[in-house]
């Protein structure tokens, strides 16, 4: 059949692997470092590989391919999330649970960017549904470190200017970025990636995926040198 699917220009790839993480549906691959399209009946068309490609290698094109296989991907995702979920499950400590919230208030849109906590602190930058999806959050990615949560599709905002002033006012040691793995958290995604870009230090980042049924679906370090201009 003729439908609309992605095309990867091989000699503009550069092999940074963000439109793997991107495609929740599986069907790029980093093959010999290039991304690859390897499974078209995995790709659904529509393209939250694109923005993420920092070298504009991915774009559409119209052409014969197979159709989008919607059972497939689910399977696929099932299989994954059951193999990540183990991990989940061990993580959940027998007895009474300890909260390891750090700091109050922890919504984004309210904490003061001047806050003492943020010296010399390890931030996660949650999403806030990722509470309620991983039941060890607070062992596994809460402790030790300052908790932000927020969704920007809810609150209407970019939260990347304030993320910008919590970065240069503090001497942040590092980013955990948890979102889940539909395409609204993507926006709290970019904006700790633009924040970042626009800090002028090099601080590590890991952006955690978390599946919609509770399990770690990928955990990714990447270079903040890969975003600054």
């Amino acid at each position: 059949m003729i439908r609309r699917i992605i095309k990867i220009e091989e000699e503009k790839c550069n092999g940074c692997g963000l439109c793997v993480k991107a495609c929740h549906e599986g069907a790029i691959e980093l093959i010999d470092g290039k991304a690859k399209l390897t499974r078209e009946d995995y790709c659904d068309g529509l393209g939250d590989c694109l923005p993420e490609c920092p070298g504009g290698a991915i774009t559409f094109e119209e052409r014969e391919a197979p159709a989008y296989d919607k059972e497939a991907v689910l399977a696929a995702q099932r299989k994954t999330a059951e193999k990540a979920g183990v991990k989940n499950q061990e993580s959940v400590s027998e007895g009474p649970a300890v909260s390891r919230l750090a700091q109050w208030p922890c919504q984004l849109k309210l904490v003061p960017v001047d806050a003492p906590y943020f010296k010399g602190a390890e931030l996660l930058i949650a999403a806030d549904c990722t509470a309620y999806a991983y039941a060890g959050i607070h062992e596994d990615y809460m402790k030790d470190r300052v908790t932000l949560i927020g969704c920007p599709k809810l609150d209407s905002v970019d939260y990347s200017e304030k993320l910008l002033k919590i970065l240069k006012g503090s001497d942040i040691s590092g980013v955990t970025v948890l979102r889940m793995e539909v395409p609204c958290c993507g926006g709290l995604e970019m904006a700790v990636k633009k924040a970042l870009q626009n800090c002028g230090r090099f601080i590590p980042c890991r952006v955690v995926t978390i599946s919609t049924e509770g399990s770690v679906r990928s955990s990714d370090n990447f270079l903040l040198s890969s975003y600054i201009r």
